[in-house]
């Protein structure tokens, strides 16, 4: 009498939030772990042909791939002839893709010599495929991955609008804010790790590099953002790790300098996934991302943000042996070919002299030298920034005045006025095309003098439409006079009298410095079109300030 042959079985449950296994209290009760184990081992407990030799768990994975750790140990224990026979509570709980399902159990598992046993779906590979399998089997498998699609589309379309609403729906919380307890959906300031931030920010105004920055951290023994994150209790991981301590680099610093988020401006929807099936994210195009403005309270300033991001476009060199730059770099270039100053130190007879000349000069020979000493440019500049800085007091004293004439509101009430007057003339025409296209139907015009006196109608509408926002940006203009209208002007102020430059008032008040081979220097402010503005303004009043030239010889 042949022997009966005994089964090495892998008992292989999955549960996963992700493909709507736990969407309801009935079907996670339904689904639960512990419920598969136990619905499982109660239907084997009859099968006396099958001992159970492993269990296979998969808490948190989607059914839409195979790419699991516990399915990928099973099958290598099946591999290495451990295991014969794989029972599931039923073909959902094996997988949700009609492809990669059918194929292991048409496939795989028959050459491998793998019994399958899907103990609701009253599937058992042993028995052999009825007629009724080979319809029912393929179209479960089917319906599984059907669910699992229309799972991913609700789950994208309702994150969707949580961005568009401006909640935060990532897993954890950008380092200097944490999530609000009472919704977590929103974001608060962390104080401890938004004074870092500052700092950061403030070292990059001052001069440091990335590389200076992260190395005085980590002196000073301020804990990176992941391991800030795991003193606070987070199961943040991080995907590389070069060492054992985690620190701070330069590439998490120019993280930290680079995220908008830091501006109170909330944005996601920067990747996306081709499909349900697979998991790779692709990038989204910039303009495609959800953006959303004061979402929660700003950490740095719009201004100060933007003028580090300047820094970081520019080719800035840090200075030998020090974590910082020199005082004009990636700000002074040549005044003929746009290129970069380079700076140069010499010695004569002992006595060093420090200059700045035309970097295409100095490498390629396809500019002269703009040669100028280091001392002569710094005087100039810090005499034409005063210079500017008293204009600027002027101008600020001018409108501070303006500001509380009463023309102001009679201004932007007219304005407001012809506004209304526009959009209604806007409507005007919009209901003269509709009653045109009455006379069409009533065959009082032709269908010629119907696309005539429509595309008529049409250009005074868009031409209204036109005059209606223009007066709304001016009104707008008008209106922003008072209040903090022109508080950029009070970053130039507060260094009124100013007797050196340091690094921080470089780059917070000054675009470009531009030295020509004569050596006349022509400073470009920030804020230049703020100022001319202003001017308009003041002079508009018929209050005009002295405001001349702003170069310096």
């Amino acid at each position: 009498m042949r022997e009966r042959h005994i089964y090495n079985a892998a008992i292989y449950v999955r549960l996963s939030k992700e493909d709507g296994d736990v969407s309801d209290a009935s079907r996670a009760e339904s689904n639960s772990i512990s419920n598969q184990r136990e619905l499982i081992k109660d239907f084997l407990k009859e099968k006396t042909d099958i001992r159970v030799v492993s269990e296979r768990v998969d808490d948190g994975f989607s059914g839409v791939d195979f790419e699991r750790p516990a399915f990928r140990l099973m099958l290598e224990d099946i591999r290495q002839g451990k295991v014969d026979c794989v029972v599931v509570k039923d073909l959902s709980r094996f997988g949700r893709n009609y492809i990669e399902s059918g194929r292991y159990i048409e496939k795989i598992f028959p050459m491998l010599g793998v019994r399958f046993i899907a103990v609701n779906d009253g599937y058992d590979s042993l028995a052999g495929k009825s007629q009724t399998d080979e319809i029912v089997i393929p179209f479960k498998n089917l319906i599984n991955d059907a669910y699992c699609r229309d799972i991913s589309i609700k789950i994208r379309s309702h994150l969707d609008i949580k961005r568009r609403k401006g909640e935060f729906i990532g897993s954890f919380a950008v380092f200097g804010y944490q999530k609000d307890e009472r919704d977590h959906n929103r974001l608060v300031v962390d104080e401890y790790a938004a004074k870092v931030v500052r700092d950061i920010f403030a070292w990059k105004r001052a001069g440091m590099s990335q590389q200076g920055i992260a190395d005085r951290l980590n002196r000073t023994g301020v804990l990176c953002p992941a391991a800030y994150k795991k003193s606070c209790g987070s199961r943040y991981r991080v995907k590389f790790r070069t060492g054992k301590e985690m620190q701070w680099s330069a590439v998490a610093v120019s993280r930290i300098l680079s995220n908008e988020c830091y501006t109170g401006t909330l944005v996601q929807g920067k990747s996306t996934t081709p499909n349900y099936k697979v998991k790779k994210a692709v990038l989204k195009d910039e303009a495609d991302w959800v953006r959303i403005e004061n979402a929660f309270e700003a950490i740095i300033p719009r201004e100060e943000f933007d003028t580090v991001q300047g820094l970081l476009l520019k080719d800035t060199r840090v200075a030998p042996d020090k974590g910082h730059v020199y005082l004009f770099s990636g700000i002074a270039v040549c005044g003929d070919c746009g290129r970069q100053m380079s700076r140069k130190v010499s010695t004569v007879a002992g006595r060093k002299y420090v200059y700045y000349m035309c970097s295409a000069n100095k490498r390629e020979g396809v500019c002269t030298g703009h040669r100028i000493r280091e001392e002569e440019l710094t005087e100039a500049v810090t005499e034409s920034l005063r210079c500017h800085i008293d204009r600027l007091a002027e101008l600020r004293d001018i409108l501070e005045y303006i500001g509380t004439l009463p023309m102001q509101d009679a201004d932007v009430r007219r304005l407001e006025a012809r506004m209304v007057q526009m959009e209604e003339e806007a409507g005007k025409y919009e209901r003269l095309k509709v009653s045109a296209y009455e006379d069409l139907k009533d065959g009082l015009i032709t269908k010629e003098e119907y696309a005539a006196i429509r595309q008529e109608f049409e250009g005074r509408r868009k031409a209204a439409l036109a005059s209606a926002g223009q007066l709304r940006q001016e009104a707008e203009r008008l209106a922003r006079r008072e209040g903090k209208r022109h508080e950029w002007i009070e970053g130039f102020v507060k260094n009124k009298g100013i007797r050196s430059l340091v690094r921080s008032v470089v780059v917070e008040l000054i675009e470009e410095i531009r030295v020509f081979e004569d050596k006349r220097i022509e400073v470009r402010f920030r804020y230049e079109d703020r100022y001319r503005e202003a001017v308009e303004l003041v002079e508009g009043a018929e209050c005009i300030p002295g405001v001349g030239g702003r170069e310096v010889s």
